[in-house]
């Protein structure tokens, strides 16, 4: 059911996936063709505020701050997930995996490798401080618009 607080925390967890995207990209080698990189993001990231921070809204403030991280981690998750499921399709597709077991794992060693370029300060920062921010807003939103 569409409420104040899903459509809040939806905007601002797409704002916090694009300013994260942005931020994540010089963590990378330069010769990396982003492509929709920022836009698929930004898709997650109003995903995850509508479906998961929207939803859990409305214990108070102190509570916000939990949500607030836990749909940040949810969002670099998916965002891993997705990203790594694509890698892996393309460098099966050009032979670089024996069989299927090795493709899958595949997938969990680009999802390390992409983990680790995003401890950085920056898009951490961003992710955090913009997580709890997007659930104080969406709490505001659920409080002021119930």
């Amino acid at each position: 059911m569409p409420t104040a607080a899903r459509l809040l925390a939806a905007l601002g967890m797409a704002a916090v996936a694009f300013f994260a995207a942005e931020l994540y990209k010089p963590g990378l080698p330069p010769e990396t063709i982003w492509g929709s990189f920022t836009t698929v993001c930004v898709v997650f990231g109003i995903l995850v505020g509508w479906f998961d921070l929207g939803r859990i809204v409305g214990k108070g403030y102190n509570a916000a701050i939990t949500y607030g991280v836990r749909a940040s981690a949810v969002l670099v998750f998916w965002c891993l997930i997705i990203f790594s499921i694509y890698e892996m399709i393309l460098r099966a597709l050009k032979k670089r995996y024996k069989d299927v077991s090795e493709a899958l794992e595949g997938v969990f060693v680009l999802m390390a490798d992409f983990g680790a370029a995003l401890f950085r300060v920056e898009p951490m920062v961003v992710l955090v401080v913009g997580g709890i921010l997007v659930a104080f807003l969406a709490e505001w939103g659920r409080k002021r618009w119930p």
